[in-house]
């Protein structure tokens, strides 16, 4: 690591720390040419995943979206806010573990529909409705009945 005061390329590491969230890395530091001390973070880069929409387009999957997307289906239910911050915590893990720069908006749709069954029906029909795209009333009845 190069010296942030001499430019010197020798430095020693005197002091590391994992952050609390344990995604960053802190160094301290200490130049062997002029011995003045510096701090480095360190962190993995990350990827951008990119979600494929139904009608193709491309955008960068974003974290703020899916929760606004999950709130709205979760409004004035019993689930809390810190189920739904979970929820989307899981689903985000899953995409970036996928390993794939690509995903699609159903396959994240399958993920919070699968979540959301689990822990409300009513949620989750909320948000069936609007991922499934009911055309008729005979299709959310068959989707209905399945949770019966």
């Amino acid at each position: 690591m190069k010296c942030l005061f001499c430019h010197n390329q020798s430095t020693d590491v005197i002091e590391t720390r994992v952050s609390e969230d344990k995604t960053t890395i802190r160094r301290r530091r200490s130049c062997q040419a002029c011995k003045k001390r510096f701090t480095t973070y360190e962190r993995v880069e990350e990827l951008p995943i990119i979600v494929i929409k139904r009608d193709a387009r491309r955008e960068r999957f974003d974290r703020k979206k899916l929760l606004s997307g999950v709130f709205k289906a979760v409004g004035k239910t019993t689930v809390t806010a810190e189920q739904v911050d979970q929820i989307v915590s899981d689903i985000e893990q899953d995409v970036t573990q996928k390993g794939k720069p690509e995903v699609t908006s159903g396959y994240i749709g399958d993920l919070v529909a699968v979540r959301l069954k689990g822990i409300d029906k009513v949620a989750y029909i909320r948000f069936a409705s609007v991922f499934k795209r009911f055309v008729d009333v005979e299709e959310f009845e068959k989707e209905l009945k399945k949770l019966v």
